[in-house]
């Protein structure tokens, strides 16, 4: 009979997985980019996993995505980079502006073919990195992808973890709960969370590139102002510009990506804003605005337990601000199966890898949300403080700021001495 230790920690023996076990699998409730990103690498050390998605398909509501080099090391390691190259934008430099004036404040040049740290900067349309994700994990005969699969059940004993989706039942060695900001898994492992509205709310749509003026250039834009930031920047390969305003407002707390927002209320939120901002927002379809409210929830003590762990929004939900969390799942994907892999490729205890991969994980990805948290402050300064503001980004330019998250090597901690 399944002993059902819900969710809990091993009392007994340690917990072996050795990667080179014919058998051994590997359980990931969740098919977004952390999830298929996390799959894609277990195959590259051998190691066989099933893949929970709970939608019919692996297409994603959203829109752009922002891959700097410290994730894209990651996905060329995996062998993506032609296919990403196929249908991603690289921009030539990141530019911070002043609202209403236009003034450049800060400035990075991008190097297209290689980028900080040897690796590029990707501008994506977020289902197409997933297609490309996908894709490679179905070619994979060490990887199982399984949709509408819906996880209502998970249990663990001293041997190995079950969980139950539709009715039918699937054990593995491991379990990676890569199922989002609103993590099922989550809730179960530590209790429901207590995730705070911040104050802001994000919109999101898509301009046809072919209605705007060349004069917008192949680059990020960041516009900062009183209360409120605007961001725009190129996806599948330059045919569309997303845009990403945020707003501090109250009034409305639905955290959704796919709820619809009225395109003249976005217009009024940035009444008086530059020409460019303006454009970008007349050429946007009236009904293809999206809003969603924005929470933070602070970072997590634990992540895993026994042979269970999480992993991307699930345990460090980041708000948008550094254009990390994406970034984030996608370390987390390498680290957890370096750690799953073992040193020598021995058998080796899995909680113990579990709790290797959590510590190794748990500094930088909260630094990232904390840096997040705190630019939300810093882009909507307003007065004298976003005058001293502004002085100090040309004393220390964006490029100085970002350069320890970009060049991050997230195999560095193992590399053969």
């Amino acid at each position: 009979m399944f002993n059902k230790v819900l969710l809990g920690e091993s009392q007994h023996r340690p917990v072996l997985f050795c990667s080179l076990m014919q058998n051994a699998q590997v359980l990931i409730v969740g098919g977004g980019i952390g999830g298929l990103t996390t799959a894609l690498c277990l195959a590259a050390k051998g190691i066989r996993s099933v893949v929970f998605e709970q939608s019919v398909d692996f297409s994603q509501a959203g829109a752009g995505i922002q891959i700097g080099p410290n994730a894209s090391r990651v996905l060329h390691q995996l062998g993506l980079e032609a296919k990403l190259r196929r249908t991603a934008f690289l921009p030539t430099q990141a530019e911070i502006r002043q609202w209403k004036t236009g003034r450049l404040l800060s400035i990075n040049v991008f190097d297209s073919n290689a980028g900080e740290g040897g690796f590029p900067h990707y501008h994506l349309h977020r289902s197409d990195l997933i297609s490309v994700l996908a894709d490679t994990a179905q070619e994979s005969p060490l990887i199982q992808l399984q949709t509408g699969a819906k996880v209502v059940e998970i249990t663990q004993t001293e041997a190995q973890v079950e969980l139950i989706e539709n009715g039918s039942r699937h054990s593995g060695e491991a379990l990676i709960a890569a199922d989002g900001i609103h993590s099922m898994v989550r809730e179960k492992l530590f209790g429901l969370d207590a995730a705070q509205f911040t104050g802001n709310v994000a919109w999101r749509a898509l301009v046809p590139a072919n209605k705007l003026p060349r004069s917008l250039g192949p680059v990020a834009g960041v516009w900062w102002g009183p209360g409120k930031h605007f961001v725009h920047y190129y996806v599948r390969g330059g045919s569309m510009v997303n845009c990403v305003c945020v707003v501090e407002k109250s009034g409305w707390h639905v955290e959704s990506w796919v709820e619809r927002g009225e395109r003249d209320e976005l217009k009024r939120d940035f009444t008086g804003w530059n020409d460019t901002i303006q454009m970008l927002i007349s050429h946007m379809g009236m009904d293809d605005c999206y809003k969603w409210a924005l929470f933070d929830r602070a970072p997590m003590q634990q992540w895993s337990k026994s042979r269970i762990t999480l992993l991307g929004d699930a345990c460090h939900a980041t708000l948008p601000f550094m254009a990390q969390g994406a970034a984030m799942a996608i370390e987390d994907a390498a680290v957890l199966a370096e750690c799953l892999n073992g040193r020598t490729g021995a058998a080796i205890d899995v909680a113990n890898g579990l709790i290797e991969y959590e510590n190794l994980r748990k500094t930088r990805t909260r630094k990232i949300q904390l840096g997040s948290r705190r630019n939300a402050t810093i882009f909507h300064l307003g007065g004298v403080k976003a005058w001293v503001r502004n002085q100090s980004m040309i004393a220390n330019p964006a490029k100085r700021i970002m350069q320890s998250i970009y060049n991050f090597d997230v195999y560095a901690d193992f590399d053969e001495p």
